[in-house]
């Protein structure tokens, strides 16, 4: 007769709360978990090059899906892991981190285990996760099924990752399935701090025009549906702050556009500072999202939604959670009588005549051609650097999801996350965009993005070393120079078998290379483009130029 463990019922729990994929690194400490993993019908493996990308890749599947899971063994293990795992916290991805540890028998020796740090204390790790995870437990048997319910629905209503220590033997300690779903949080907002706040907000908005500025905190929360409901209530002017890019349907004559501050297009600059009544939705305002905290925005005349409370003007309504809050002002534009004039159609809706074929490859091209080139349906992730400020100005297709980093920043973490999305939804096909520097540091991962059979397009900019560094500081300098890489060789040396390649230094080569990846759908397609090593994203200068140690960014 099999017994049913602590390890099975932490896996069953994974499954009610949508993880299908498991990712990270086997270890001495997990194997026996392990097998738990591939022996469950709802749940695969997914082995990672190393454990640093195993959690990227959780990042990235935890994004699309609303929970991951990443195992990794005790010590050496979590620690490579740990930069992961705090983007996934500064960026609100819910993340379930499991470490195989050592038995509780053996921690109870003290003695010098490999791993540790040979001094008899077994919870180093577990102290330092809780800076970067928001509720943790190191699993014991008695209390071990109570401990794994409290750390996953923290995880759930929070968006931000968990942290689980299993010990070998806690692992295999028997128990019984759970009995139950875990309990969802439910009453979030006071009625009576919603009808205050529905009041205001119908005294302020009156029958002024409504404009929004909405952010990632609206689809982390899950209120896209609601954000959609109040857009399409009346003619609403919207734009979203890169970090929520792709939150809305962008090929909308109501979109305005990326709103950054001083560094926004100007049109979008004045209708989001100065609309007679701005809705600030899930907005947090970052260094690198707002001109460095450029914005210029009247709180008399803005509605902000947060998370668990909103304001009107001056007066605090809480606890609201933002989907009722949204609720809220959709009914009140549907109520009212007098309806918004429609907009007119800007400059960047006018389409643009293609370059000449032998026009050599710069930001601008690069950009423009492979926004022409995306499909509803595709994952665009972008990495921080001149891929994440090159792509944010343009409109992207309706359907097409944009996953960046803009707040952690790590480089390298787009081409590990392409693994996570892609597995989350294998129907769509993931585009990343990453430039060289960044993609050396994980660029592993390829082999096991080939060995899972998703076949995306990877555009790798080839710009000869780290150019945002540039801008900042250093233009020559030695230590934002890279080693240059040989990139056609590498997808095969990494074990991809189904592949394509290409090198594009012209507008001509690219345009028959992106031909050639919408063509074959079921092959990974690997763009080399190549662009002029000072070649800077305009956004990017106007970002990167407060940052500089003169003010503005060397070109």
């Amino acid at each position: 007769m099999t017994v049913y463990t602590v390890g099975d019922y932490l896996l069953d729990r994974l499954v009610e709360l949508g993880v299908e994929h498991v990712f990270g690194v086997p270890g001495d400490y997990n194997l026996e978990f392990l097998d738990h993993i591939v022996a469950h019908p709802d749940l695969r493996w997914v082995g990672n090059a190393n454990e640093l990308n195993a959690g990227y890749a959780a990042d990235g599947y935890g994004r699309l899906r609303g929970m991951a899971a990443v195992v990794t063994t005790f010590g050496v293990g979590e620690l490579s892991v740990a930069n992961a795992i705090a983007g996934s916290y500064a960026e609100h991805v819910p993340v379930v981190h499991i470490v195989g540890g050592p038995s509780k028998d053996a921690q109870g020796t003290r003695r010098a285990l490999h791993h540790s740090l040979g001094d008899g204390d077994f919870e180093h790790f577990l102290r330092i996760s809780r800076e970067i995870t928001c509720a943790q437990a190191s699993l014991m048997p008695a209390t071990a099924t109570r401990e794994i319910d409290r750390v996953l629905s923290e995880v759930r209503e929070q968006k931000q990752p968990g942290y689980l220590l299993l010990p070998t033997d806690v692992a295999r300690f028997e128990t019984e399935p759970p009995a139950a779903p875990l309990p969802r949080y439910t009453g979030g907002t006071s009625p009576r701090a919603l009808a205050l706040f529905a009041d205001a907000a119908t005294e302020l908005i009156g029958e002024h025009q409504l404009t929004v500025l909405a952010d990632f905190l609206v689809h982390r929360l899950h209120a896209v549906d609601e954000l959609e409901a109040l857009l399409a209530a009346d003619v609403v002017p919207h734009a979203t702050l890169m970090w929520g890019k792709s939150l809305v349907d962008e090929s909308s004559p109501n979109f305005l556009g990326i709103y950054a501050g001083a560094a926004s297009a100007e049109p979008v600059r004045r209708a989001i500072e100065e609309a007679p009544v701005l809705v600030t939705a899930g907005v947090v305002f970052t260094d690198m999202v707002s001109g460095f905290f450029s914005q210029r925005i009247d709180p008399a005349r803005t509605i902000d939604i947060g998370a668990e409370q909103s304001t009107v003007g001056t007066q605090v309504f809480a606890p609201v959670e933002l989907p009722a809050a949204l609720t809220a002002l959709t009914e009140i534009l549907d109520r009212r009588a007098v309806k918004s004039p429609a907009i007119t159609p800007t400059a960047d809706d006018v389409s643009r005549d293609p370059p000449e074929r032998e026009r050599p490859l710069s930001q601008e091209v690069l950009w423009d051609r492979l926004c022409d080139a995306l499909t509803p349906g595709n994952v665009v992730l972008a990495d921080q650097g001149t891929s994440f400020y090159g792509m944010a100005a343009h409109r992207l297709p309706r359907g097409v999801t944009f996953i960046g980093q803009p707040l952690w920043g790590s480089i390298g973490y787009t081409l590990p996350a392409m693994l996570g999305a892609g597995l989350a939804h294998p129907d769509r096909r993931p585009v990343l965009l990453i430039g060289d520097g960044a993609a050396q540091l994980t660029v592993q991962e390829l082999g096991v993005i080939s060995r899972e059979k998703l076949s995306p397009v990877v555009v790798v900019v080839n710009n000869d070393g780290y150019t945002v560094e540039r801008a900042i500081h250093g233009k020559t300098a030695p230590y934002n120079d890279i080693v240059s890489w040989d990139w056609s060789k590498v997808a095969a040396a990494l074990g991809v078998t189904n592949q394509l390649t290409f090198r594009a230094k012209t507008y001509g080569e690219l345009d028959d290379a992106l031909t050639a990846a919408a063509e074959h759908q079921d092959r990974m397609v690997l763009v080399e483009a190549v662009v002029p090593r000072f070649d800077i994203p305009e956004l990017l200068i106007e970002l990167a130029r407060p940052t500089s140690p003169d003010g503005s960014a060397r070109r």
